[in-house]
């Protein structure tokens, strides 16, 4: 089965978790598309929920199906937090930010009471790293902090849309690194990084996720922690 088929086995599995009366939160990327959807019908359904975005897009998508959507700082606290990841390990650990939106991602899911993280198959691994991790940074110090990271042996490149420097929604900069062949734990490496003046947040979710769902052909398989 395709990618697109397994991402929405996937989404369609985990809206089984969101009941009416929940303030949820709505994740960024192509397999969250499919969930977004599946809220969308639930509400026009007469499901009564609120939910905060993490993204531009996903605001806007939601929007447009009839979802109510508020401000994190209007949430308080989040019910049930669905959300897509670039990679997934067995201990569930994640790499997140090939759409951009890490940053809102995280908030979002330090505030949530329920991660549920929903991927295709392709997405599952055994060693994360394939994916490059995304580093977000304020402008006034990419440069530096990309020669910092270049002396690290991480390979930093910053994002580009076209030719001009790919910004975020908060007009934050992205450095793509290669953590791949890096010994450094995952947790001392997102230490380490978290040290340098000028990163903002980095694409490692090591300890937010309770419940993963991966499509795989035509069954949702439920992982949870």
């Amino acid at each position: 089965m395709s990618a697109v088929n397994e991402k929405k086995v996937a989404a369609l599995e985990a809206v089984k978790y969101i009941k009416s009366g929940m303030t949820i939160g709505l994740g960024t990327g192509s397999t969250a598309f499919y969930m977004i959807e599946a809220i969308g019908a639930m509400v026009q359904n007469g499901m009564e929920l609120k939910a905060v975005a993490t993204s531009n897009e996903t605001e806007k998508l939601a929007t447009k199906l009839g979802i109510n959507v508020i401000t994190l700082a209007e949430a308080k606290r989040l019910d049930v937090t669905i959300d897509g990841a670039d990679e997934v390990d067995e201990n569930f650990k994640l790499i997140k930010g090939g759409g951009g939106a890490l940053l809102r991602e995280k908030i979002v899911a330090h505030n949530s009471d329920l991660n549920i993280i929903i991927a295709d198959s392709s997405k599952n691994v055994t060693k994360l790293g394939k994916f490059k991790l995304p580093i977000e940074t304020i402008p006034f110090a990419t440069q530096l902090i990309t020669a910092e990271l270049d002396g690290m042996g991480l390979s930093p490149v910053q994002r580009m849309r076209g030719t001009e420097d790919y910004k975020t929604d908060e007009n934050n900069d992205i450095i793509d690194i290669d953590i791949w062949n890096t010994e450094i734990k995952l947790t001392d490496l997102e230490q380490q990084l978290k040290t340098i003046p000028g990163i903002v947040e980095t694409g490692l979710f090591l300890t937010t996720t309770n419940l993963v769902i991966i499509g795989n052909g035509e069954n949702a398989i439920v992982k949870k922690r």
